[in-house]
C-alpha cells in the first residue's frame, strides 16, 4: 500500500491545487471568488499548467513532458522544450490523434489503477529511444513511434493496429527494435523490416511473460517485467506463474449490474506467484534461466544489466523482507553469485539506487545500514570501497530515483536528499573519491521540493520545483544551479488560475513535537479564513499515518481540500507520526509486528496538542483519512473517543488478513507467525468503543483495499448496535478517480463535518 503523493504512486488522492498565498499575487488579483469543491476538479487546474513525466533526452538536446490540456486537465498531450532555442512546442495532440476515447482492457485498467493514473486520459506514458532521436508512446490501446528527425507530418508510425491491447512498450538500447507486451507475451518489432514476432509463447491464463505481477506493481514499485540488454541481442524477462495463488471471487458492483471477477489475490500468509527470470536471445528465441537460489518463495525485486551485456544484476528479497541479496548472473549459463547482502531485524525497503559506472568496474549502491539511506561505492567483487554520503539524513527524491547523474570524467555524482531539512528536497553533489562522506555540496537553494532530471552528461538539469509559496515551476539550470531559462514559470500573477482565490488561502504553519521515545514529529497546521485568535474553532485532523509515506512537506500540492475546510471555519492539522518515511530506520521501525499502535499514539498526542491551543474548541475535533488514513481514522475514533467527536474513513483497511502479502508481511510478518500482532492491528476489536459520529466511504469495485474490509466493519458495528453512516460508490475503484465520484465524495465529507462539528 502506497500513498499517491510520491511519483507518482500514493493511495490518498492528491488534489493539484492548494496551499499558501503569495502576498504579491494577492495584491494583484482583481476580484475574489468563492472556492468550491467542483472548482478543485474542473479545468483549468488551480495550480496552473500541470506537467508530468519530465525527461531529458539521451542526447541532451530537448526536454519532453506531458502537459494537461487547457480544456481538460486530466487529458495529457506530449510536448518538447528545445535546449538550443529555449522554446516549447506541442509534439502530439492526443485528441487530434485519437478523438474518441476507447474502452481499455481490464489488464490496462488495472495497471493504470496501480500506477495511480486511472483518472488520466490521452498520452499517460512514453519513452525515448536511447539515441534521443525517437519517442514511443501508447494512446488508447495503439502504439506509436515518433521519429524526431522527420517533419511532423511524416514523423508518426503506427506500430500496432488501432485499439489493440499493448502495454509496457520500449525501444531497444541501439534503437533497432521495439518490445511490448500483448496477450501476456513479449512481442518484438523490427523497425527496419516492420515485422513483429513473439519472443515468448506460453503466456496465457495464470502464466505471464515479461509482466510485473500484482505484488510487484502495487507494492514493489516495479511496473515492468522485462529488461533490454545493452547490445540489443537479449531481453531478460520475468515468467510469472500465478497458478498457486488463491483465486478469490471479487464482486464489482456497478449502478446497474454486478460483475464477478476471479482475482488471484495473494493475501497475507498465503501463496505468492512463482517467478522465474529468463534471458531470451531475440534472434533464436533460445532462453536461459537464471539461478535465483533453492528457495522459490522469494521476491524478484529488481533487475539490471551490467555494461558488458553479458551479466545480470538481480535483487532477490526474502519472503520475510529482512534480507536483500544482490546477485550477478552469467546469462550464458544462468549461474549466479551473491555480490552483497543487506539484512535487517525489521524490514528492508526496496530502492532503485543501483548505478554501474561505465569506465571502471564499480557500482553505486544505497543502503540503510547506518540507520539512514546513504550511497556506497563497491567493486564488482562486492568489496566496499568507501561510503559516498553519511549523516542523520536520507538520500531521496520523493518522486523518483535519488541518483540523478554520474560525471565519470570529473568523478562526480549528483543526487537529491533531505540533508537540509526532512520537509524539503534538494540537489547535491559529491566526489566518487570522497574521503569525507559527511561533506556534500548543495546545489539548489530555494526552500521547498526540488525534483530533478539531469542531462546524461551532467551539464544541466531540469528542476521541477514547488513550495508553499510557489506552485509547480519548471526551470533549466546549469550544473552549478544557475538558471538558464524557465520551461514553465507558472507565475502567481493576476492571470493565474489560483488568483481569484489566493487572498483567502491559508498559509501552512510548520512545527515539531516530541514523540514518547524522544524522536521529532513534524506537523503543519492551516488556520481558518479571517482567523481570530480569541475564538475557538472546530479542528480536523487530516491523517495518512502509514509507512513509506511523508505528508508534512514544503509543497504546493495536496492542501486544496484543506483550503475548502479553512474557508468554512476549520483548523486543519497534519502530522507525520513514527512509521512515516524518509526519517531513518529508527523512526520507521516502531511499526514492526504491530500497526495501529505507535502511529495512533503519535496522532493522539498531536490531536491533544491541537485541542490545547487557545484557538481550538477541544469538544469539536474531527479526523479523516483515505486508505491507510482511513484505517487510522477508524483507530483514532475507536481508541480515543474522548478526543475525536467525528470521523470519516475512506477505503479503509479493517483487517490486515485481507490485505496483500508484500505490504502486510513487511511490517507484521505472516499471520501464522504473528497472530497476536494481526489481531491487535485490526480495527475490529476496538469498534466497541465507538462513541462519536462515523462515516465510512468505499468504492464498490475496489481491487486494492477490497470492499470486504468495509463490509466486515459494517457487520461488526451492527452486531455491536453502534450507529454509523455509509456512502458507497458503485463501480468505483480505490481512488474514486472519476471527477463525478471525487466531487461527490469530498462534498459528502465536508457536509458530514459541517453537520457534526460546526454546531
Amino acid at each position: 500500500m502506497t500513498d499517491n503523493s510520491k511519483s507518482t504512486r500514493y493511495l490518498a488522492p492528491v488534489l493539484l491545487a492548494c496551499a499558501a498565498v503569495a502576498p504579491h499575487a494577492a495584491e494583484q488579483q482583481k476580484q475574489q471568488q468563492p472556492l468550491t469543491i467542483d472548482r478543485l476538479f474542473d479545468a483549468p487546474a488551480l495550480g496552473g499548467p500541470t506537467i508530468n513525466a519530465l525527461k531529458v533526452s539521451p542526447d541532451g538536446t530537448r526536454v519532453t513532458y506531458l502537459q494537461a490540456r487547457a480544456d481538460d486537465k486530466n487529458r495529457l498531450d506530449l510536448w518538447e522544450f528545445s535546449i538550443q532555442d529555449k522554446h516549447s512546442r506541442l509534439l502530439v495532440d492526443s485528441k487530434l490523434l485519437s478523438p474518441t476515447q476507447v474502452v481499455l482492457s481490464d489488464e490496462e485498467l488495472g495497471r493504470r489503477e496501480r500506477q495511480r493514473t486511472a483518472a488520466l486520459t490521452g498520452i499517460i506514458e512514453y519513452s525515448f529511444a536511447p539515441s534521443g532521436n525517437a519517442l514511443l508512446f501508447p494512446l488508447d490501446g495503439t502504439l506509436f513511434y515518433y521519429d524526431l528527425r522527420k517533419p511532423s507530418n511524416e514523423a508518426l508510425l503506427k506500430v500496432t493496429p488501432t485499439h489493440t491491447t499493448t502495454t509496457d512498450a520500449s525501444v531497444s538500447p541501439r534503437g533497432e527494435y521495439l518490445a511490448y507486451i500483448r496477450d501476456q507475451n513479449i512481442q518484438l518489432y523490427d523497425l527496419a523490416n516492420r515485422h513483429t514476432k513473439a519472443l515468448t509463447q506460453d503466456g496465457a491464463g495464470a502464466v505471464k511473460n515479461g509482466m510485473a505481477e500484482f505484488i510487484a506493481q502495487e507494492e514493489m514499485d516495479r511496473s515492468t517485467g522485462y529488461w533490454w540488454a545493452p547490445d540489443d541481442q537479449h531481453i531478460a524477462f520475468a515468467r510469472v506463474d500465478e497458478t498457486l495463488v488463491k483465486v478469490t471471487q471479487r464482486f464489482e458492483i456497478s449502478a446497474d449490474n454486478v460483475t464477478t471477477f476471479e482475482q488471484r489475490y495473494p493475501a497475507a500468509g498465503e501463496t505468492n506467484a512463482q517467478v522465474q527470470l529468463g534471458v531470451v536471445d531475440i534472434h533464436t528465441g533460445a532462453t536461459v534461466w537464471m539461478d535465483l537460489g533453492k528457495d522459490r518463495d522469494i521476491y524478484l525485486a529488481r533487475v539490471n544489466w551490467l555494461p558488458d551485456g553479458k551479466t545480470l544484476a538481480i535483487q532477490r528479497q526474502s519472503r520475510d523482507q529482512r534480507k536483500l541479496d544482490l546477485l550477478f548472473a552469467d546469462i550464458s549459463t544462468g549461474k549466479s553469485r551473491a555480490v552483497l547482502s543487506e539484512t535487517s531485524g525489521t524490514w528492508i525497503d526496496l530502492h532503485d539506487e543501483l548505478t554501474f559506472l561505465k569506465d571502471s568496474p564499480q557500482f553505486i549502491w544505497a543502503s540503510s545500514r547506518s540507520g539512514y539511506r546513504h550511497l556506497y561505492l563497491y567493486d564488482y567483487d562486492g568489496h566496499l570501497l568507501h561510503p559516498l554520503t553519511a549523516g542523520s539524513w536520507e538520500v531521496d527524491d520523493f518522486r523518483a530515483r535519488a541518483i540523478k547523474a554520474v560525471d565519470e570524467k570529473r568523478r562526480l555524482i549528483y543526487f537529491t536528499a533531505t540533508e537540509k531539512n526532512p520537509t524539503e528536497r534538494h540537489l547535491y553533489r559529491t566526489s566518487l573519491d570522497t574521503r569525507d562522506p559527511l561533506h556534500v555540496t548543495r546545489i539548489t537553494q530555494e526552500a521547498g521540493l526540488h525534483s530533478i532530471n539531469m542531462a546524461p552528461d551532467a551539464k544541466f538539469y531540469v528542476d521541477l520545483f514547488a513550495s508553499g509559496q510557489q506552485p509547480a515551476q519548471v526551470s533549466v539550470n546549469d550544473a552549478e544551479g544557475i538558471r538558464i531559462s524557465y520551461l514553465l514559470e507558472n507565475r502567481l500573477d493576476a492571470t493565474h488560475p489560483e488568483a481569484p482565490y489566493l487572498s483567502d488561502n491559508a498559509i501552512a504553519e510548520f512545527g515539531t513535537l516530541k514523540a514518547a521515545d524522544g524522536q521529532t514529529l513534524h506537523y503543519k497546521v492551516f488556520k481558518p479564513l479571517h482567523f481570530d485568535p480569541t475564538r475557538r474553532y472546530p479542528a480536523i485532523v487530516d491523517v495518512y499515518g502509514g509507512p513509506s509515506v511523508q505528508r508534512v512537506i514544503d509543497n504546493w500540492n495536496g492542501a486544496a481540500f484543506a483550503q475548502i475546510l479553512t474557508r468554512t471555519g476549520y483548523v486543519v492539522f497534519q502530522l507525520d507520526n513514527r512509521g512515516s518515511a524518509f526519517r531513518g530506520s529508527a523512526f520507521q521501525a516502531p511499526l514492526h509486528r504491530q500497526m495501529g499502535n505507535v502511529e495512533v499514539i503519535d496522532q493522539i498526542q498531536g490531536a491533544r496538542w491541537l485541542a490545547s491551543q487557545p484557538f481550538v474548541d477541544p469538544t469539536r475535533v474531527g479526523v479523516w483519512g483515505w486508505s491507510y488514513g482511513g484505517y487510522m481514522a477508524l483507530m483514532l475514533m475507536f481508541k480515543a473517543p474522548e478526543v475525536f467527536r467525528t470521523g470519516v474513513a475512506v477505503a479503509p483497511v479493517t483487517d490486515w488478513n485481507l490485505y496483500d502479502t508484500h505490504y502486510t508481511e513487511r511490517y507484521l510478518g505472516r499471520p501464522q507467525d504473528n497472530a497476536a500482532g494481526y489481531a491487535a492491528s485490526s480495527v475490529l476489536p476496538y469498534a466497541k468503543d465507538l462513541k462519536g459520529k462515523l462515516l465510512v466511504i468505499h468504492g464498490m469495485a475496489d481491487d486494492n483495499v477490497l470492499f470486504a474490509n468495509s463490509t466486515k466493519l459494517f457487520r461488526k458495528l451492527q452486531d455491536l448496535g453502534k450507529p454509523f453512516d455509509i456512502m458507497v460508490y458503485p463501480g468505483a475503484k480505490h481512488g474514486l478517480s472519476s471527477p463525478q465520484d471525487s466531487k461527490h465524495a469530498y462534498a459528502t465529507i465536508k457536509r458530514y463535518f459541517d453537520e457534526n462539528l460546526l454546531r
